[in-house]
């Protein structure tokens, strides 16, 4: 691999949430390596192991959630939900059952129902972020969900 040209800082900085299962840590760590100069331009966030990886090896500024296994594939869905995170750069092992399969697929779900690009190999990952739409004014649609009443209409009508 050359290295990538330098950066000039982007125009937007996008939330990145970063995630690695064991077997894919190594390729992942590599690939933000390569790209350290452009993530660093972005809020990056990750679950605990892969995002303690990235801060000590590269040096990067990570949020850390909790371990997927322990909830952070979870908290990085609920970010989604609330739109804030923008890309997600999630290496699973295809060849290895996960004990948190089901939190995966709620997390590759509610990223594909609010329109967030997702990375799960390198080829996509160079994809995503050499884009000039990730450095660009590009704001990608977020469908338009009616959120499901919270009951407070009910209760307010039955207590008249």
């Amino acid at each position: 691999m050359t290295a990538p040209p330098a950066f000039e800082k982007p125009q937007i900085s996008r939330r990145i949430a970063m995630v690695a299962h064991d077997n894919k840590k190594v390729e992942l760590l590599r690939w933000a390596e390569f790209n350290a100069g452009q993530l660093r331009h972005h809020q990056l966030s990750a679950t605990g192991t892969t995002g303690t990886m990235l801060q000590y090896e590269l040096g990067l500024k990570v949020h850390c959630f909790l371990s997927g296994p322990l909830g952070g594939d979870q908290q990085i869905g609920a970010k989604i939900a609330e739109g804030a995170i923008d890309v997600v750069i999630f290496f699973w092992d295809p060849l290895e059952p996960q004990p948190h399969d089901p939190d995966v697929k709620a997390l590759l779900r509610l990223a594909t129902l609010w329109n967030v690009p997702v990375a799960t190999n390198v080829a996509t990952a160079d994809m995503i972020i050499s884009s000039p739409l990730m450095t660009g004014s590009y704001i990608p649609a977020r469908p338009n969900m009616e959120r499901p009443s919270t009951g407070a209409e009910y209760n307010a009508s039955t207590t008249t």
